[in-house]
């Protein structure tokens, strides 16, 4: 993956060149058909993603809590946190989609622990946003 197209990303855009360039290596781009879930409440988060192009739909309970676009991210609270997923995210429409594992994450965390902390920040951030 390029460290450009991190750059037009919310989560990403307010790093550097160098950490970004560190985060593309970490991760993945993959493209989703409308359907598939990404997470399912419930399971063991093992990756997280970050939506670049497409939409998806978030179910807690079988019942909608919100709809996701370009540049949300999803299933971070796992890797970070070490959780199960507390909803079913479902891409509704063709999506493309970046994808950290979470042993990407620790091994970044390892070798670039300021990279991994600036996204543990947006987290933190995210959450007590969501409680506010």
């Amino acid at each position: 993956m390029d460290e450009s197209e991190l750059q037009s990303i919310p989560l990403f855009e307010s790093l550097d060149r160098e950490h970004r360039r560190v985060i593309a290596q970490h991760a993945d781009p993959i493209r989703v058909d409308e359907g598939t879930q990404l997470v399912r409440q419930g399971e063991f988060a093992y990756e997280f993603f970050v939506i670049e192009e497409g939409s998806a739909e978030v179910l807690r309970d079988g019942e909608h809590i919100a709809d996701l676009g370009p540049g949300d991210f999803l299933g971070e609270m796992g890797i970070v946190g070490k959780v199960v997923r507390n909803a079913t995210v479902t891409a509704t429409s063709k999506s493309k989609v970046i994808v950290m594992t979470e042993q990407a994450f620790r091994s970044m965390s390892s070798s670039n622990p300021d990279v991994a902390e600036r996204i543990k920040s947006a987290v933190e951030e995210r959450c007590q946003a969501l409680v506010a």
